[in-house]
């Protein structure tokens, strides 16, 4: 484990809210929309969701980096965050089974972060005033430049970022001897949604995101799937293009947050930028279907119109709702296969309450091959 010595940092928001504390990770700038997450474990799958791609996460446990890190806890091949704040940057651990501290993985990434900060205040701060950007420095602490860098940052509300993180080439998991054959279009996916696939005896190719219908056809798939991802969903228009291609065949179609939501946009259902995302591994839901409620992990800042949902009622169920807020949770097409979820049943890190949705979806295939 590396020596290691904090410096002075400073975190501004867009309002000009102001913190100042400790570097944590590189020493640098960096800029973001701030949002947060009220997971009590699981970091590293938290860094490295392709979901947060752009923005600057506040950890809302108290200390980070307590267990280390592990090569093998990742969601995604790096850290897709693009800083972190929190309030203790424990880079002394003291569990076996992990590779380094959370420092050295950090400089390893070129990550910039800031810890000694009230999180709590932060946290109470954007929640009541909303989404907005951030920037983080420890090599500038003159408020007035970092205010100045910080208007030229864009707004994640417009913004496409899915084609940034998706794979460039398309490639293969699972068993190809498996009895499924799963189309991803990847905007993001995390790899445990991969391994959920391979669990239930399908094969998978994963493929661009702005990979074409008649590409991923081709491949005869046996399904299709519409992975999560970072980014303003209505900026999509290549992907919502191929969900309503895929929907006009009636092929089955499974779709996990912002799949869901190209799924409500592939039939014309608008999104909207939510005052506060949901992230965090305990969520209530309540699945409308069953009646059952679920406590489910969750990573999204856009939601579904609630209000077009209810008037396109010959054509869309609403299946799942959100306990807290009422949010739309999952829908569920009338006449295509076709079904979604805002949440992410592969919950990793979180509770497993939800998987069974992956096992809708092998059966979703069944009857449409029979």
């Amino acid at each position: 484990m590396k020596d290691f010595e904090q410096v002075p940092a400073v975190l501004v928001l867009e309002d000009g809210t102001t913190f100042f504390g400790k570097s944590a990770g590189k020493i640098g700038t960096t800029t973001g929309e701030i949002c947060f997450n009220t997971g009590m474990t699981g970091y590293q799958e938290i860094f490295t969701d392709p979901s947060y791609f752009g923005q600057i996460l506040v950890a809302t446990n108290a200390h980070i980096g307590n267990y280390g890190t592990k090569n093998r806890e990742t969601e995604s091949a790096d850290i897709k965050i693009a800083g972190l704040v929190c309030k203790n940057f424990t880079w002394n651990y003291s569990r076996p089974l992990a590779n380094m501290s959370i420092q050295d993985y950090f400089d390893q990434e070129q990550l910039v972060g800031i810890s000694d900060v009230d999180t709590r205040a932060i946290v109470r701060h954007i929640r009541d005033k909303g989404a907005m950007n951030c920037i983080i420095s420890s090599e500038e602490l003159d408020t007035k430049v970092l205010k100045e860098k910080l208007a030229k940052v864009p707004q994640m509300d417009g913004l496409e970022l899915a084609s940034k993180v998706s794979t460039k080439e398309p490639y293969f998991y699972g068993d190809p001897h498996n009895s499924f054959k799963i189309a991803v279009l990847d905007f993001g996916v995390k790899e445990n949604i991969l391994r959920c696939f391979s669990e239930r005896d399908c094969y998978v190719k994963v493929f661009p995101a702005k990979t074409s219908y008649a590409e991923l056809r081709a491949w005869n798939p046996d399904g299709y799937f519409l992975s999560n991802g970072p980014g303003d969903p209505s900026a999509m228009d290549y992907a919502i293009a191929t969900a309503r291609q895929i929907i006009a065949d009636k092929n089955p179609l499974f779709g996990i947050c912002l799949g869901h939501q190209l799924l409500a946009l592939a039939l014309d259902i608008p999104t909207y930028k939510m005052h506060n995302g949901h992230r965090g591994i305990n969520h209530p839901v309540k699945n409308l279907i069953s009646g059952k409620c679920e406590i489910t992990s969750q990573n999204h800042g856009f939601g579904v119109s609630p209000q077009a949902l209810e008037a396109s009622e010959d054509l869309v169920e609403i299946t799942h709702r959100n306990l807290n807020d009422g949010t739309i949770e999952g829908i569920r097409h009338k006449r295509s296969p076709a079904f979604s979820v805002q949440y992410h049943p592969e919950a990793s890190p979180g509770p497993h309450d939800a998987r069974y949705l992956f096992d809708d979806f092998i059966n979703l295939i069944k009857e449409n091959k029979s």
